[in-house]
């Protein structure tokens, strides 16, 4: 069972995703906060993470780049219900990670997800 990181500072918006998630046979581990995101990603194995841009105690871009650092190519997604995401492809280190404006559908989650995935096999190969 593919296995997602959720980083979103607003209780409600995690618990949808994580449903949506499960219900979709993916095992979820949630994080309240860039810094609490950060340390579960270094303690355990994630298939892809899906983060929020706007978080309370960070940027979701400073933590989305942590996470690249660590491992290179990682797949994420980018959630933000306050802004267009178009300047996301030239960061550094986060070309690739595929963004989701909310409010969003169950079923764009899933496909967005799967477009981060694929994208990391497309780099693999």
């Amino acid at each position: 069972m593919p296995r997602i990181l959720v980083i979103d500072d607003q209780k409600e918006v995690r618990a949808m995703v994580s449903i949506v998630l499960r219900v979709n046979q993916f095992e979820v581990v949630e994080a309240e906060s860039g810094a609490a995101g950060l340390k579960t990603f270094g303690e355990a194995a994630f298939d892809a993470a899906i983060v929020d841009i706007f978080l309370a105690d960070t940027s979701g871009l400073e933590v989305m780049s942590a996470i690249r650092e660590r491992s290179p190519g990682f797949p994420i997604v980018a959630i933000s219900g306050m802004t267009t995401l178009d300047f996301m492809e030239e960061a550094p280190g986060l070309a690739g990670v595929v963004c989701l404006q909310k409010p969003f559908r169950p079923n764009d989650l899933l496909q967005a997800l799967k477009s981060a995935q694929a994208g990391k096999l497309k780099a693999a190969i």
